[in-house]
């Protein structure tokens, strides 16, 4: 299947992403390009901005292929960072806020920055895990009245704001091919080691155009951005196209209910990108109801399961809910539903992007009939370079030109995708193919179901049994029996889950996507431990 054609030439002019603050600030100076903790800086504000953090990096022998570290929450000097990095010919590596000291000091030792920025929150964790080399050059953004002393080693690092301040003229601009790379982002690791996904300025570029494509993405728009950008959904399904578009974007350092319905209100939002997770804390949030969301075109989600349930309930307050499915390795957008379909294919990830290829194919590598499902393959410019410093992942990963994304999905006779779920965590039992997102997708309409993850335990008369692992809301006096009753008429027998497992909390990553090997553990421990079939517990 092939996206549509972006057009000879489109989106080559603007494929150096260094260039695209320059350009929107030629075309409306003035104009407000980002609203975040109590600042909104014009387009030649941010410019300037940016241009005056190239100059400090080229003071500081910083340029093509150097990497640029940032732990931190969401920011105007975060997202200048990386324009700036862009200028420079330098690649950006935005660490994951949520995780643990050990696993930034694995991902600092892989790709040693030669400059690294944290937040001050972050500093105790990161002095004593011994996360920052020897080596590299630290600053603290936002350096902070009142905070406590350093810990030793961290104590003369300068305040990004004063190294900033250090910066002679402005550099000269480098010369930047859009094969360059831009963007080291590490993937969520829901199954697996995290993996440090090179973008090219090039695939970012692509990716903006799909953007503009799917949302009709103008400069009059405005956007909140509410998703961490170290995540490639927060920072490129919409943060970076519409900076490139001339769009005032409202960043919030993260999510928060209440200030995402402040700012829909207050500032008219257009667009946003929600998660389900985020989704169902707005839904379940008193001012669901009663919100202004009528400046709203549309809301754009993905990164999981999106549960039929959520996807009416936001629609039934008139705004389309369209999803988006891609990886790190995609930019991320690879497939995307148009508005106009949102309730006509309630459940589809659309149709290939703008300039993207997608084929489902069969183990033989044979292309399936709709229907049948089957990896998802992805080629076009918004397509990764490689891992970082792993050429046989790389190589398996890009076979043949071709994105195996190990994601499991079938297509609708009209040309529509569904996703199934991860390949690796496709069930067998008894022979027949059980796609852990089919029963998800029933789990999550039964009534007093908060989250479901299922996944397979090994069975010696079935080979694999499924095995459903269930968040209750809170008060449901939710039965096993009560889940299973669900299932009568809707999936075939061999699909209903053996076990019914219940628990407080499902593990995630930092956008709520379900670490099923953590799941597939939990059950192990709890099956494996002796303790009795959830047919016979109630939550």
């Amino acid at each position: 299947m092939r996206g549509p054609d972006p057009g000879a030439g489109r989106g080559a002019a603007t494929a150096t992403v260094g260039d695209w603050l320059i350009a929107a600030a030629s075309r409306d100076p003035d104009k407000v390009a980002l609203r975040c903790d109590g600042e909104a800086p014009s387009y030649a504000e941010l410019a300037q901005r940016c241009d005056a953090i190239a100059a400090a990096l080229a003071g500081a022998g910083i340029g093509r292929g150097d990497c640029v570290g940032w732990l931190g929450l969401n920011s105007i000097a975060m997202l200048s960072t990386m324009f700036a990095c862009a200028q420079r010919g330098a690649v950006f590596m935005p660490l994951n806020w949520r995780l643990a000291p050990p696993e930034h000091a694995a991902m600092l030792c892989a790709c040693p920055p030669r400059l690294f920025v944290l937040d001050e929150d972050f500093i105790a964790g990161c002095a004593q895990a011994g996360v920052v080399p020897a080596a590299t050059p630290c600053l603290v953004h936002p350096a902070r009245a009142g905070q406590p002393p350093r810990p030793p080693g961290m104590e003369s690092c300068p305040a990004f704001d004063d190294w900033l301040a250090t910066a002679a003229a402005p550099a000269a601009r480098e010369a930047i091919a859009p094969e360059l790379p831009l963007l080291l982002c590490f993937t969520s690791g829901s199954t697996g080691q995290p993996k440090g996904v090179l973008l090219s300025h090039d695939a970012l570029a692509a990716n903006a155009d799909a953007s503009v494509d799917m949302h009709g993405l103008t400069a009059d728009d405005r956007v909140l951005t509410t998703l961490p950008l170290f995540h490639v959904g927060g920072l490129n399904i919409l943060t970076t196209p519409a900076l490139r578009a001339g769009c005032t974007v409202t960043l919030h350092a993260k999510f928060d209910a209440d200030a995402t319905f402040d700012a829909i209100e207050r500032d008219r939002i257009t667009l946003t990108v929600l998660v389900p997770a985020q989704l169902e804390a707005l839904i379940a949030h008193p001012r669901w109801a009663a919100a202004d969301l009528s400046s709203l075109r549309m809301i754009t989600t993905g990164s999981t399961v999106v549960a039929e349930r959520l996807i009416r309930t936001v629609l039934a307050r008139g705004v389309p809910l369209v999803q988006v499915w891609g990886a790190t390795e995609t930019a991320p957008i690879a497939a995307c539903l148009q508005a106009a379909d949102a309730a006509r294919k309630v459940g589809s990830t659309g149709r290939p992007a703008l300039g993207v290829d997608l084929r489902v194919i069969d183990p033989f590598g044979e292309d399936v009939r709709p229907g049948c499902s089957g990896e998802i393959l992805v080629r076009g410019r918004n397509v990764m370079l490689g891992y970082w410093q792993d050429e046989a992942t790389s190589a398996r990963a890009l076979a043949a030109g071709w994105f195996h994304s190990g994601d499991s999905g079938h297509c609708d006779d009209d040309g529509y995708l569904y996703i199934d779920g991860r390949l690796k965590d496709m069930i067998i039992s008894g022979g027949e193919n059980v796609s852990p997102a089919e029963v998800e997708a029933v789990l999550l309409e039964c009534p007093g179901v908060e989250a479901a993850a299922v996944v397979g335990h090994a069975d010696a008369r079935w080979g694999e049994k499924v095995v459903a692992v269930v968040v209750p809301q809170a008060g449901a006096g939710l039965s096993a029996a009560d889940v299973l009753a669900r299932f009568e008429g809707r999936l075939a027998r061999f699909k209903h889950p053996k076990d019914v497992l219940f628990v407080e909390a499902l593990p995630t990553t930092a956008i709520g996507k379900v670490r099923k090997d953590d799941v597939r553990l939990l059950v192990q421990q709890r099956l494996g431990a002796g303790v009795a079939p959830a047919q016979e517990q109630t939550a």
